[in-house]
């Protein structure tokens, strides 16, 4: 009778106790995002003048903005201190710039470029940025796979040390459609896995991913997939979405839709994954679209504004 009522009594407070761990754990709060929502004014068709893009990010909600280097490296100190002073009081943080570097071609062109990378670099450094990515054709018609893979490590490294020092970091992108890598005569990079082993290779801390949910989706990539990433790996995210009833395999590269428009790619699971992570860098949409391109400016930034912020909240749901 005692043993009963011992149990009794002890199985009452375990239940107690674990009411009340689970009330905690349904109060704990849940991972906040990092990242930010960046206009960039490109992949949109919108016109990317400097002067105007602070506003514009302002008025329809962004939190940072894609860099022009050139505009950067026009501006005496004077001015570039004003500038980010107007980003400062619209609460803007930078993104992430273009590489200038012609990486892709022969040995004398990339030569050539890569001998006004600091200047690039140093116009960058000045404004406080801090992000350049890029991204990798996925064939040749005449490089061999293991070729071409080392001639990307050896110019690559090169960038990525010019970059480095002038406190840089260089995202890469492989482009994932099967339509993109079957038409070279020698494939290339084109999923998460081969540009683990290019940027190993490369050898630079200062290497990551440019991750683009279409490439992922393309490359019929998991969520588990991005949980394999860290937080550091990641250099800069686009966001966009596929028309719906194509096969992934029939699917082509600038056929895409603004974030959240068909729900063909999961972009609850990709942002989820960049939050668990505790990715600090920028999101941009990228949606090649050609409707968009002939809505007037406001009306497209309303749009893309709305759907980043659409995705967002699926992710944080």
């Amino acid at each position: 009778m005692l043993n009963r009522r011992h149990f009794a009594k002890t199985a009452s407070l375990a239940g107690l106790g674990l009411g009340a761990l689970g009330m905690h754990a349904a109060e704990a709060p849940r991972t906040k995002r990092k990242f930010t929502l960046c206009l960039a004014c490109g992949p949109i068709g919108v016109p990317g003048d400097p002067q105007m893009v602070i506003g514009w990010a302002s008025q329809f909600g962004f939190e940072a903005i894609e860099p022009s280097p050139q505009f950067l490296g026009k501006l005496s100190e004077a001015e570039l201190q004003a500038y980010l002073g107007e980003m400062k009081s619209k609460n803007l943080a930078w993104g992430a710039a273009g590489l200038s570097l012609d990486f892709r071609g022969s040995d004398a062109a990339f030569e050539q470029s890569l001998k006004s990378l600091p200047e690039f670099a140093r116009s960058l450094q000045r404004a406080g940025v801090t992000r350049t990515a890029t991204w990798l054709s996925p064939g040749h018609k005449s490089l061999t796979y293991v070729a071409n893979f080392h001639q990307h490590v050896r110019r690559l490294r090169e960038a990525a040390r010019v970059l480095g020092d002038h406190g840089l970091r260089l995202g890469l992108e492989y482009v994932g459609p099967k339509t993109s890598w079957s038409a070279s005569r020698f494939p290339f990079v084109h999923t998460m896995a081969e540009m683990k082993d290019l940027i190993s290779e490369i050898g630079r801390d200062n290497v990551g991913f440019l991750l683009d949910s279409w490439h992922w989706y393309t490359a019929q990539e998991t969520g588990a997939d991005l949980l394999s990433l860290k937080a550091s790996d990641v250099v800069l995210c686009h966001l966009n979405d596929a028309p719906a009833g194509i096969p992934v395999e029939q699917q082509v590269d600038n056929r895409r839709g603004l974030p959240c428009a068909t729900g063909v790619i999961d972009v609850k699971t990709f942002l989820g994954a960049m939050i668990r992570i505790g990715y600090d860098g920028p999101v941009v949409c990228e949606p090649f679209s050609q409707e968009l391109r002939q809505m007037p400016p406001e009306q497209v930034l309303a749009a893309v504004a709305a759907a980043m912020k659409k995705a967002v909240a699926l992710a944080e749901a």
